[in-house]
Formats: C-alpha cells, sequence, structure tokens
C-alpha cells in the first residue's frame, strides 16, 4: 500500500532529526508495512498522536488548528486504506491538511510550515507528490477530483481518487455543479464530505461559533437525525453490492430496499439530495470511529465500478484539544500559542486594522443611514462584518462560502434601492468577477465593494494574494477603484462609497494593521471628491506617485533620499478611476521623474497613469516615466515585509529607483544592498 511508503519515508526523514526527539514513538516507527497491518487500536493510538504533533507545531508556528483536528483519524484511515500517491487525495480548501502533510515526509519541516521557503500552509503540487491537486480557495476538489477520474478512465488507469470536501465548502456552487456533472459521467469517485456543521467560516467571531448557513445545514442535519450515525456501516456491504450496475438499475433496486427499510422500520426513508442527483450516498458515519471509516472506505474501494460515492463523515473540529473544541472559531486560524492553555500570543499594537477600521466606520455610517446594508461570503469575522452584524443583526447577511452569489445578491438588494457593501477578500472576489462585470457594472447598480487583504498578504501565500483586483476593476467603465493610504483615508472613502448612487465603487485595503492616522470624530468619514487625490511634499525634480497603503513606502523613501541632499514629491492617488489628471498633469510638467508604486499586478494603476500620459502628449517630452509594480509572478509564503523585499516595493527600493533615475547608479547601488 502507498501507505506504507508514505509513512516509511517519513521515518527516514526523521532519523537525524534532534529536535523531534519529544515525539511519539507510535508516530515516528509506522513504517508502511506496519501501518497497513495495525489493527485499530493502534491506529487510534496514531490518530491521537497525530493530533498531538499538530498541536505542538501550530502553538509553534501558528497557522490553521481547529480543521486538521477534526480529520485526525479520517486522515489516518484514508492513508491506512488507499495507495497514495498512486491513489489521488484532494483536501478541499486544505488547511485541513496538516496531518495528511505529516504522514506523506514532511513531518521534519512542520515548523517551517508558511514561513518564508518553508512548507506551504495548502496543498500543493509542486511540493510533493502526495499533494494531487494544488488548493487553497474552496470547493474545487470534486471538480478537481472528477477530472482526475475521467482522465484515468480515458488512460486506462485503475486507481481511485478521492475528494475531501467540507468546512464550509459544501455552500459553494461550483461544488454542486461538479456533483451534477458526476452523476450524469457516472466514473468512479470518492467523496468524503466531512460535516464538522459549520457551513461558514467564523473565524475571530464576536459571539462564539456561528451557525451554519443556508438550507444545505439543514438538509444535512435532517440526514444526520433521520439515519442513525454508524449504521451505515453495517449497511455498506448491502449498498456497495449492487453499486456496479447501471445508473438506471442502482435506482431500481434502491427503490426496493428502500420499500423493505420502510415496512422494517415503520417510516418512509428519504433519498438524500446526493442520491437524486446519482451519487450512491453512505452515510452518516461517525468520523471519529476509526474502524468504521476504515470498513467503508475499504469496502467502497474494492468494487471496481462503484460509480460516484458520497460518504458522508460526522465531525468535530477542534476535536481532542479542549481550547479548540470550545472555540473552534477563535481556533481555526491562530498565530502562535500556548499549547497547555490555547491562549495566543498575538503582539501588541497601538493601532486597529484595517479590516476594524472598516467595520467601524461603516456602523458610524449605517448608524444615520438606514439603507446601508453588509453582505459577506462566510468571513463574518475575517471582514470585521460580524460587528456590524452585532449592531445591526437584520442588515447583515451571510450568504456563505458563495462569492457569485453575493455579488448578484448584492446588485439585487442596489436595484431595490438599498445601499450594499459587499465585503469579500481581494482573491475571493476573482471568484464572482462575471457577476461584478455583467450584473454590477454593466447595469450600473451602486454595489459598494470591500476588498481587504489586497496586496501581498503573507504566510497564506499566493493563493490568497489580493494581487490582481485593481487591475481586473479598474477596467471595468463604470467602476470607481478607491486605495486609502491610511485609516483615515479608509474612512473617508467609506463615507464617499455610502454616497456614490449612480454606479458601483470599491475600496482595496491590505491585511495589517492602520499607521496611526488621526481619525475622524466618532469614525465617521468626510466624504472625498471622486478622482481627486492629494500632494502630501512638495519637491523637485521628481515625484512619487503612490496608490494605496504603499503611499507610507513612498513617505518613508523620500525621507531616505532627504538624508542624502534629495527632496522629492510625494502624493496620494486616492483613486485609479477615475484618475486625477490634473494631478497627473501637475506633476508630469513639474518634474523631470515620474514614479509610480503600487502594491498590484502588472496592468493596475501604473497602467492607467501610462495609458493617460500617452493620450495626453506628457511622454513626448524629456520625462522619464517609471511604474513599480508586484513582479510578474506568483509570491510565495512568508513574512509580509520579507515578501515586499522580494517584490522589489520596500522603501529602499523606492529610494533606489529614484536615484538610478538622476543618475546616481553608485548610491542606488549602495541603498540596496545595505
Amino acid at each position: 500500500m502507498a501507505s506504507c511508503g508514505v509513512i516509511k519515508n517519513n521515518i527516514l526523514a526523521l532519523n537525524n532529526c534532534d529536535h523531534h526527539h519529544h515525539l511519539h514513538q507510535g508516530l515516528s516507527s509506522s513504517s508502511a508495512a506496519n501501518l497497513q497491518i495495525k489493527i485499530q487500536k493502534e491506529l487510534e493510538t496514531l490518530a491521537g498522536e497525530l493530533r498531538e504533533e499538530i498541536v505542538y507545531t501550530v502553538s509553534k508556528t501558528g497557522g490553521h488548528l481547529s480543521s486538521s483536528l477534526g480529520v485526525s483519524e479520517l486522515t489516518v484511515a484514508i492513508h491506512h486504506v488507499f495507495d497514495s500517491p498512486e491513489d489521488k487525495i484532494i483536501w478541499d480548501v486544505g488547511h485541513q491538511a496538516y496531518g495528511h502533510k505529516i504522514l506523506t515526509g514532511r513531518r521534519a519541516r512542520m515548523q517551517t510550515i508558511r514561513q518564508t521557503s518553508g512548507l506551504s500552509g495548502f496543498p500543493k503540487r509542486e511540493e510533493s507528490v502526495y499533494d494531487a491537486f494544488g488548493v487553497g480557495h474552496s470547493s474545487t476538489s470534486i471538480s478537481a477530483g472528477l477530472g482526475m477520474a475521467v482522465g484515468r478512465d480515458l488512460l486506462g488507469k485503475k486507481n481511485h481518487v478521492i475528494s475531501i470536501i467540507g468546512d464550509g465548502a459544501m455552500t459553494a456552487g461550483q461544488a454542486y455543479e461538479a456533483i451534477n456533472n458526476a452523476g450524469y459521467l457516472d466514473s468512479n469517485l470518492i467523496i468524503i464530505l466531512n460535516d464538522n456543521n459549520q457551513v461558514s467560516l467564523p473565524t475571530a467571531t464576536v459571539n462564539g461559533p456561528a451557525l451554519p448557513v443556508g438550507a444545505l445545514s439543514k438538509a444535512l442535519r435532517k440526514l444526520q437525525s433521520s439515519r442513525k450515525i454508524g449504521e451505515a456501516a453495517k449497511v455498506t456491504n448491502f449498498t456497495i453490492y449492487f453499486s456496479f450496475l447501471s445508473i438506471e438499475n442502482k435506482m431500481l433496486i434502491y427503490s426496493f430496499m428502500k420499500q423493505g427499510m420502510t415496512r422494517k422500520f415503520g417510516r418512509k426513508s428519504e433519498a438524500s439530495i446526493f442520491e437524486q442527483l446519482g451519487i450512491s450516498y453512505i452515510g452518516p458515519v461517525d468520523g471519529h470511529n476509526i474502524e468504521d471509516l476504515v470498513h467503508i472506505l475499504k469496502k467502497v474501494k474494492d468494487i471496481p465500478a462503484s460509480g460516484p460515492v458520497l460518504i458522508h463523515v460526522i465531525t468535530e473540529k477542534g476535536k481532542g484539544y479542549p481550547p479548540a473544541q470550545a472555540a473552534p472559531d477563535k481556533m481555526h486560524g491562530v498565530v502562535r500559542f500556548d499549547s497547555k492553555t490555547g491562549k495566543q500570543s498575538k503582539p501588541k499594537s497601538s493601532t486597529l486594522s484595517y479590516t476594524q477600521y472598516f467595520a467601524d466606520s461603516l456602523i458610524a455610517e449605517a448608524k444615520e443611514d438606514p439603507k446601508i446594508v453588509a453582505i459577506h461570503a462566510a468571513m463574518g469575522g475575517g471582514t470585521g462584518l460580524n460587528a456590524f452584524e452585532n449592531v445591526f443583526p437584520k442588515r447583515c447577511f451571510d450568504v456563505g462560502i458563495a462569492e457569485q452569489h453575493a455579488v448578484t445578491f448584492a446588485a439585487g438588494l442596489a436595484a431595490e434601492g438599498l445601499k450594499p457593501f459587499c465585503a469579500i477578500y481581494s482573491s475571493f472576489l476573482q471568484r464572482g468577477y462575471d457577476q461584478v462585470a455583467h450584473d454590477v457594472d454593466l447595469q450600473k447598480l451602486p454595489v459598494r465593494f470591500v476588498m481587504d487583504r489586497a496586496g501581498l498578504v503573507g504566510a497564506d501565500g499566493p493563493t490568497h494574494c489580493g494581487a490582481f483586483d485593481t487591475t481586473f476593476m479598474a477596467c471595468l467603465p463604470n467602476m470607481v477603484v478607491m486605495g486609502p493610504s491610511d485609516e483615515a483615508q479608509l474612512m473617508h472613502m467609506i463615507a464617499t462609497a455610502a454616497r456614490i448612487d449612480d454606479r458601483p465603487s470599491c475600496i482595496r485595503f491590505p491585511r495589517g494593521n492602520g499607521v496611526g492616522a488621526h481619525l475622524p470624530f466618532n469614525n465617521k468619514g468626510t466624504p472625498i471628491e471622486i478622482g481627486k487625490g492629494r500632494v502630501l511634499r512638495e519637491g523637485s525634480r521628481v515625484a512619487i506617485l503612490g496608490f494605496g497603503t504603499i503611499v507610507q513606502s513612498c513617505l518613508a523613501a523620500a525621507d531616505i533620499l532627504k538624508g542624502v541632499g534629495m527632496f522629492v514629491s510625494v502624493a496620494d492617488a486616492r483613486f485609479c478611476k477615475p484618475l486625477d489628471g490634473d494631478l497627473i498633469r501637475k506633476l508630469a510638467k513639474e518634474h523631470e521623474i515620474l514614479i509610480t508604486v503600487e502594491e498590484g499586478s502588472v496592468g493596475g494603476f501604473s497602467a492607467h497613469v501610462s495609458h493617460f500620459l500617452c493620450l495626453n502628449g506628457l511622454l513626448d517630452g524629456n520625462l522619464k516615466w517609471r511604474p513599480m509594480v508586484l513582479p510578474d509572478r506568483y509570491i510565495e509564503h512568508g513574512a509580509q515585509s520579507e515578501q515586499i523585499e522580494e517584490a522589489g516595493l520596500s522603501p529602499k527600493h523606492i529610494a533606489g529607483t529614484v536615484l538610478s533615475l538622476v543618475g546616481e547608479a553608485q548610491d542606488s547601488f549602495h541603498l540596496l544592498n545595505l
């Protein structure tokens, strides 16, 4: 079995690893051969040790905790039964795959997870052959798994494909698109629904764990109540026996079985939504009972032509670690913490996060404007909207992990005269882009998009990096695109967006804390004239024009240059669309050099400035213009400061660019090598 090789590789990697001396001998000695022959008790012990290892590792590094703890037994069972990497294991989202990483040869490197040059926090194809598909965003596992299953069939292979989905991912439309297609194609595919009673991802919630969102959660709870957990293991032999038949014959046999169950139990056994779509359903199964898990997985594995099968597994998020069980929401994503108490070592700061400033400002606006409503896609904690919901419970909508629906839902609210603020992480808004263009911008509906986590995000890496939002939003004809340089400007832009009623608008801001700017009274901003930037420092020869919070780095670069006797102008664009043409024209005519700086991809703010300069003949003379943007590649996970350095957007890089353009190449070289 592949699992044997998996564990064997893990042991080889640990032979000379002194810092793992404290770890359990059982986990260390789980080789390929003996994992295959382990009895139930030994597998249970291994699952417990795996759980303790996850707690120990994440307490030192930070990362995703509760989700991985909840699937410890499931992870052991999957790797015990299936032959990875020949059998393809796909973890949806991937934040629950820490145990998988430990069991696939990466245990010795777990304390590098989410750090520069270390392991990714998510499964990643480039990292290991055991990571069949790279993930980070939700609801992709069934689509990818179905593609692999059909590809396997076309190539005449016999391996298994296992998609593990849950933790909120079943609320996204893509999951149902894939299930619908899987039921039609009828290829062998094993879908494991990890049902931990969480359809939202309530990270950092104010009031504790959020109730699951949507009708799906009700349907799953109904299945749990109508079918005893554990019964599935007893009847699996009978249901799987007929799985080699065509879909029509399967449904015929299944109807006879249901009639028998009705006579036996005196009540009608309802087909699940999955069965109605042509997916064989097994469950619910106790996800912490290894004996049942192994039994069912082996039965499903051993049927040569079972078609798509969904195994409904019930787990508890945070299982086995009391602090995580008590607060699975707050222990979903964590910084370093005391493993004994669960207390997190959050760094102290004199300022709040941009997320909190946004929430405070929106609450202030909503107190005076009853038409303001808020929408988020299962990220009430991450977007700050839990605080809004505490004040306005009927004006805040969690739609689940469903960004496409969130956008068009907001469009419908706007069409009825309300003022929707749709708060979605920059990288997640990519999932709803057609709706932004077609349902919102084309109709000029005044939806206000709030794009948190814009720019480089640190440890979450390229899957969560908000590199592209300026580019894909500013190309839309009717969109107003704003980027605050500090927390006070953010509050002013919230006030501005609340008053834009004739077209859509968006505001981008980064992960992290404010800079200590003076805040408006009662957190209520003053509307800004649309399309107007501002000059922050007057200088000569060189002008630096920044968009967004990177303006702070532009100011720091100006301080560096001041130290070598050079006084440069610094301007805050505030708007990418519409551009402040008067400001750009002034900077171009009064300076020899113009540098634009943004924490975004090629095609964003600098591209719009370039277009303006060309159309207005401002590049026909002696003006030197240089754009500074994120490099045209994905930047891997690490500290945000290290990512900024790698991207070449630090204050010293900006200052170095200035020096090289004014002919001080030696000074520039010296500065960049300090």
